[in-house]
């Protein structure tokens, strides 16, 4: 379903007067201390993230799944619902496929159909983490590193497929994430396992297209328990830099043991070159793939710091970032989790736009530690929620994405065009 310029505009006029007033005080305020306010919104309006196919419907636990009802049946259906997302928030233009979830049968029509909502294709997803029926070998001992020539070959051929999907819909950049490992010790040689993963990388490597990159993903556990191959940024910024100049690391922010320093990982691919992008999540436990900021704000908001930094300040060392949301929605309406995840990630960006890094920088010369933090946390604790709903407004979006989605009852209407025990592809 698509939303009209007149619903959206309607919703606006009921609290376009409070948020007038409330962007007009914090722009002051902002101002005052050198800021530029428009630069800021121009910012935020351009700062997109993708939307994973797989989070259109509600995930599951080891225990039982849920479904909400009215969920995407086909990649069409979910084509519109990113659609929808991307008329309230202004936030969501592009949509990221997981193959063979969402091989599309005709990609000239998906094509067209993705333009019609203004949606593009971001990076494609290769799936060697399960079997899928008609498939010739197993990868129930690994894929890309499996010691049997003909599994890694098949592992290969599959991501070459996915290459050849991604091209025919515009997309740019392939996404590997490895499920291999082991779960026992003894069972896996770690050297040979790596170097036959690193093998199979570069032949999936020389085939890309010339202008595409290649994202390695990493996990230090799950599916496997005693060891994965790829467990830790270093071993991705490893394999990233011996395929090649256009292989980057990719940060899950769940991939990682608990209490680990995810933005000092981010300083230092972005330092190297190597960082590729993001999949947005949040966690308590493990990857726990909750809605963004919903556990550890702050530490979005300092990850987003190291990233401006790298962004806007040493310039010349990392390319363009991909962003993409990858979380898992078991009890909450999918739409509604992604549009929470997309504020909190716009917030967490706004907010490290208005750290002063020049006097950040000059107070870390002389170890001022104190100074250094009250910097970071004046922005931290700064609203700049009417900076996100000004350029929303600006760009057409709706002031509250999620009110005008309950007011308007789309979840009620979404089931009753596709009905009550939908469950969407690759769930």
């Amino acid at each position: 379903m698509k939303l009209t310029k007149e619903q959206i505009d309607s919703h606006n006029n009921h609290g376009i007067s409070a948020h007038d007033s409330e962007f007009q005080f914090l722009s002051k305020i902002l101002s005052k201390k050198g800021l530029n306010v428009e630069n800021i919104i121009e910012q935020i309006q351009s700062f997109q993230v993708a939307i994973p196919s797989w989070a259109l419907g509600t995930g599951g636990t080891r225990f039982g799944r849920f479904t909400i009802g009215g969920e995407p049946r086909d990649l069409e259906e979910k084509i519109s619902d990113v659609g929808l997302i991307n008329d309230l928030t202004k936030a969501a233009g592009s949509i990221s496929l997981h193959i063979p979830w969402d091989i599309p049968e005709d990609p000239g029509a998906i094509l067209e159909l993705a333009s019609s909502y203004g949606i593009v294709f971001d990076a494609v997803n290769s799936n060697t983490f399960q079997d899928e029926a008609n498939q010739k070998l197993s990868y129930k001992f690994g894929s890309l590193c499996h010691t049997d020539d003909a599994v890694r070959a098949q592992a290969i051929e599959h991501n070459r497929q996915v290459i050849d999907v991604g091209q025919a819909l515009g997309s740019k950049s392939l996404t590997v994430w490895l499920a291999d490992g082991s779960s026992f010790p003894g069972q896996l040689n770690f050297q040979k396992a790596l170097e036959r993963t690193l093998d199979s990388l570069k032949a999936i490597y020389k085939y890309l297209p010339a202008d595409w990159k290649l994202y390695i993903e990493y996990k230090p556990y799950e599916p496997n328990f005693y060891s994965t191959v790829i467990q830790d940024c270093g071993t991705s910024h490893l394999l990233a830099t011996e395929c090649g100049n256009r292989a980057f690391s990719l940060v899950d922010l769940g991939h990682h043991l608990p209490n680990t320093n995810i933005e000092q990982i981010v300083a230092t691919l972005m330092w190297r070159g190597k960082l590729g992008g993001f999949h947005f999540n949040d966690s308590k436990f493990g990857d726990d793939d909750l809605t963004v900021g919903s556990i550890k704000p702050y530490q979005l908001f300092l990850i987003f710091n190291e990233l401006v930094y790298g962004m806007t300040v040493d310039t010349n060392k990392n390319p363009s970032l991909a962003w993409m949301i990858d979380a898992s929605h078991n009890v909450k309406d999918p739409l509604e989790d992604l549009m929470q995840s997309l504020e909190a990630i716009r917030l967490a960006y706004a907010q490290a736009l208005i750290v002063n890094q020049n006097d950040l920088e000059e107070l870390r010369s002389i170890n001022d530690v104190t100074l250094a933090q009250e910097i970071l946390q004046e922005a931290f604790r700064t609203d700049v929620r009417p900076l996100l709903k000004e350029a929303r407004k600006r760009s057409g979006g709706a002031l509250n994405p999620i009110d005008i989605y309950r007011k308007l009852g789309i979840r009620n209407t979404l089931r009753e065009l596709r009905g009550l025990d939908t469950v969407a592809t690759g769930l």
